[in-house]
């Protein structure tokens, strides 16, 4: 299971969001960013690539935010499905998708959009 780190935000704003330094999410692991409208896993390849995604696998809705990454794609905790980082698209032949975030890097900072973008 990866570490996690929380962040909680109470915004309803499609504006760019700070999350925090590219450090404080752990290599290969995710940091959950809390909303009322779904929680968002903003997840670090072990390349330093940061992806965004809904917390919620499209099979049974498990936490991806505490699956294990390995390259571009998480595995689920529960039922080890594995998610598409870039994407949010299931891999074959399993189907579905998780919806996903744009991100940015500035500064060594991670910016994330709250609107998200459907694959």
């Amino acid at each position: 299971m990866s570490t996690q780190q929380s962040a909680i935000l109470n915004t309803d704003s499609d504006e760019w969001i700070e999350v925090g330094r590219l450090e404080d999410i752990p290599r290969q692991g995710a940091r959950v960013v809390r909303r009322a409208q779904g929680d968002i896993a903003v997840f670090r390849t072990l390349d330093d690539e940061v992806f965004a995604l809904r917390d919620r696998c499209p099979h049974k809705g498990g936490p991806l935010s505490q699956g294990i990454v390995h390259g571009k794609r998480v595995a689920c905790p529960l039922h080890d499905w594995k998610i598409h980082l870039d994407s949010g698209l299931a891999v074959a032949p399993d189907e579905g998708c998780a919806a996903r975030f744009p991100v940015r890097m500035e500064g060594g900072r991670v910016w994330l959009s709250l609107k998200g973008i459907t694959a």
